[in-house]
Order: C-alpha cells, then structure tokens, then sequence
C-alpha cells in the first residue's frame, strides 16, 4: 500500500491552493515542505531587521553564470515565498495568453486562453478573499463575478496621487489585493511588502488555501522535509526521496504533484537523472530549467520637499494605461504599482544613506514601481552542477522597461513630485521567477501538457511557477493559484 494518494511537495501558492481543492475529495493527501512554521517575533516588523539584515532570509547560496556565488533570497518557510509576497493578486490580461510583440520579441503564447481560466481566477479570488474593483481598468479582462471584498481604502496621499494621475487621463484604480488590513494593522502600523505574515493579517498560502486544506483529517503536512529527488520507472514516479533530521527517507503516492518553484522543482527534477533518463526526469524536450524568466522591476521615487508622505501602508493603487500600448509601434510596455510604504530604515537599510536623510526623503516622497515582461530564452536556465544550483540569467525586454519608468518619471513631475529618481531591482532578487518547466501541447518542447502533467511520466504533475510559458506584465500568484485550482480537477478526474 502506498505511503498516501497523492504527495504535494511545497506548500507555497501552487502547492497549497492544490491541497485546498484536493482536500474535500477524501484522498490521503501528505504536503512536504522543507521549511517549518514561520513564528511571531520582535523581527517581524522591524525594518532594520528585515531589509537591513536579511533576518529571515534563508543562508542557502546559488551560483550565477560566472560562477559567483549569491544568496537568492527564496524564502524556506510554510506558505513559501508568499509569506513575504506583497500579496497583489492580478490577473494576466486576455492578451498575454496570445503570442504578443514586444519591443525586443514576440512571446510564444499559451496552449490554452484566458477563457479556460477565468473561472479558476474567479475561485481562488474567493479563496484568497481579495479585495478589489472592477470598471476602472480597459486592459482588465471579462470577470465572470465581482471580486469578493471591496479594495482596501486609499489613504488620503495616495487619494490625492490617484487623482493627480486621473487628471492627466491616466486610469489609476485599486490594486486587488489578499490583504485583511484591520487584522494586518491590529499587530504593528506598517506596510506589507516583504514583511513576513505572522499575524494572518495577509491572505497567504498558508493562512488561506492551506488552513482551508489542513481542516480535512485526510491531509497531513510534514515539515522539514527536503526532497532531493523522485525516483521513476517507465512512466511513473515510484517514490520521492527526502531529507529529514539528518535522516533520508522515501515515500510513495499514486500522483505526485512538484510545487517546489520555478528554480527548485527544476532542480528536483534535474537532479532526478537516472540511466533510462540521463538529463534528468520529464526532460526529453530538453526543456527543464530553460526559459527562466523573472520580471524586470525599478522602483520609482517622487520627491517634493513642500509635500508630507503621512501614510502607513500606501500599496493600493495601480494603473496599466501602457501595459498593452505605448512603445514606439504600439508595443507592451506593462504594469505601474505602488510598493509598500519606504520608511526612512528601509530607504537606510537598502540605499545605505544615514538615517536623518532617509527619513527626510521618505516623509517628502512617493514610491511606485515599474513592471516589466521577462521574455523566455531557452538560454536562461537553471543548472545543477556537482550539486550546486546555477542560475543562468540573461534579462530580455530592457527597452520597454525602461520606457515604461520614463513615462512614469513624467507623470509623476506632471503630478507635482519635481525629482523623481528609479534604480532597477538587483538582477539576483528573486522577482516574480518563472518558467523552466514550461506549459505547452507539443511534448518535444515543453515539459507539461495543458493540464500541467508531465509529458512524460503518467502520474507527475506539475503546479507552480515553472509551468507559466510567459510572465506577462503583472505578479504571477493569481494565476499560479487558479492553473493550480484547475490541475487538481484533472487529477481527481483520472484519479476516479
């Protein structure tokens, strides 16, 4: 008999919105995750701590492509990186799932349309409770229903922003967002962005899909579960082999389901190679770990030395008049957000400048970001070499982006921040990684089908990052939650 039904590796979003819909069906369903529970502490919501320090971040390193070594930043905890998302949770427009031309490229397009997907958009909507609007955005695709909460408020700088913004014909709306602010604010008056959920304040991977999950005495989570590869024969995964208190252990289920990340369930699966499958398991395409994409980001700062920033949390409005248009030809440029409030220690922490001047630019600033596709080149890819992880980046796209931060410096001067200063996100950061098992019908050059099954193993089932074939313009969670939500309904369809 087999150790369980089904085995979801990684509780982060994909994983644990998979166990959500899983759970009611009855299946003995075990979750491993390599992390354990993220505790309350003093660190939490300390600035210094958190960006200064990289207090939670894991001391794991990888490589690049010159063989330097670099923390990444991918956070080991239950609930995964979305423990500190900013828990903006968009969908992908109509268009990103058509291939679509760019400045630099056209992407590839998906074998499926947003169609198919819209009603799981609409289900994990309900499950991560976001709060939104619709019928401000021309680039919003159809909604089959209203978003389950209304947005969380504006503040009033961020109100007089949006108006600013509006009065040059610009569409400035909520950003949909899992966030339950009273809650969030009951524990500290901060933002959210990058701070770690410990309060249930964030409508996380673990405080929504996974305590929906964990509410059903068939499904079991094990933590401190490292899995470092899964065993095959023929077409099936026999057996996944993990770390545990020093100890190697295997497990067996009659599906598995890889929900590790875009990097580390390409590592999974690269270092699963066998003598039948010598480049590793799923990869006769030769697909696995390629077409790693991670979106280009600058955050953007106005600075008017007249004006006062008084917020706490600022992350609520965005706008996508350039995401579909604006390039010289007409072509994508993508999405303009807010980020979380920079107080004067995290404008120390990151920028390094002495703490009265931080705090002087931050009460006299506002802070948006530009947001950017990353297109797939088979020649960004994850490695595994001699053990160690390498990660081969090589950014696409850079002119659009970069257009799409000077339009946003001049809306901002036109809306009376006179100096506006942008500095692109570290090229390391972990923002928004996908790819390197990507989706697609045809199995000699994708790693899954359209239901995210591996093309070549009959019970492998893939559900997080890595199966997205494009990265479109805004956060991926939405719609890693939603192609979760609809793989587990494959799977208890063949599963009958």
């Amino acid at each position: 008999m087999s150790d369980a039904d089904i085995i979801i590796i990684g509780s982060g979003i994909g994983g644990a919105t998979m166990a959500s819909r899983l759970a009611p069906s009855g299946r003995r369903i075990l979750i491993l995750e390599r992390g354990e529970r993220l505790q309350d502490c003093p660190e939490a919501r300390d600035p210094a701590a958190i960006f200064g320090q990289g207090y939670f971040r894991p001391k794991e390193m990888w490589h690049d492509q010159n063989g330097e070594a670099f923390n990444p930043g991918n956070y080991a905890y239950v609930g995964g990186n979305s423990k500190f998302y900013g828990a903006v949770l968009l969908r992908y427009r109509a268009e990103d799932f058509r291939p679509l031309k760019h400045i630099e490229g056209t992407t590839p397009g998906w074998p499926i349309g947003y169609e198919d997907l819209e009603p799981f958009y609409q289900e994990a909507e309900a499950l991560y409770r976001v709060r939104g609007e619709l019928g401000y955005d021309q680039t919003e695709p159809p909604h089959s229903g209203p978003y389950p909460f209304p947005p969380v408020p504006d503040e009033p700088f961020i109100a007089d922003l949006r108006r600013r913004l509006a009065a040059q014909g610009l569409h400035p709306g909520p950003l949909p967002l899992a966030v339950d602010l009273d809650r969030w604010l009951a524990r500290a008056p901060t933002g959210w962005d990058a701070f770690p959920d410990t309060c249930g304040g964030k409508l996380d991977a673990e405080t929504a899909a996974l305590a929906e999950a964990l509410k059903h005495p068939n499904v079991t989570l094990m933590t401190g579960a490292r899995v470092t590869r899964l065993i095959a024969e023929e077409r099936r995964v026999t057996a996944v082999e993990f770390e545990r208190s020093g100890r190697l252990e295997r497990l067996t289920a009659g599906h598995i389901c890889l929900s590790a990340g875009a990097v580390m369930s390409a590592v999974i699966l690269l270092s699963s190679a066998d003598d039948v499958n010598p480049a590793g398991l799923a990869n006769r395409s030769d697909q696995v770990g390629r077409n790693f994409m991670n979106h280009n980001l600058s955050g953007v700062i106005g600075i008017n030395p007249f004006r006062r920033n008084t917020t706490v949390y600022e992350k609520t409005i965005q706008f996508n008049d350039w995401y579909l248009t604006g390039g010289p030809n007409g072509e994508p440029l993508g999405n303009i957000q807010m980020v979380g409030r920079i107080t004067g220690p995290i404008l120390a922490a990151e920028a390094g400048l002495p703490l009265p001047i931080a705090h002087w630019i931050s009460e006299h600033s506002v802070h948006m970001m530009t947001m950017s596709e990353d297109l797939p080149v088979p020649d960004s890819r994850v490695l595994v070499k001699n053990g160690k992880i390498e990660l081969h980046w090589r950014r696409t796209n850079w002119a659009a982006h970069e257009l799409l931060t000077k339009r946003l410096k001049q809306a901002l001067r036109r809306a009376g921040w006179p100096i506006v200063l942008s500095k692109a996100f570290e090229k390391r950061t972990p923002s928004h990684q996908c790819g390197t098992a990507r989706m697609g019908a045809d199995p000699m050059v994708s790693v899954v089908d359209p239901f995210c099954k591996a093309h070549d193993l009959d019970n492998l089932w893939i559900a997080d990052a890595s199966v997205l074939p494009t990265s479109a313009g805004v956060n991926p969670s939405l719609t890693i939650a939603a192609l979760s939500l609809r793989t587990a309904d494959r799977i208890l369809q063949v599963a009958a």
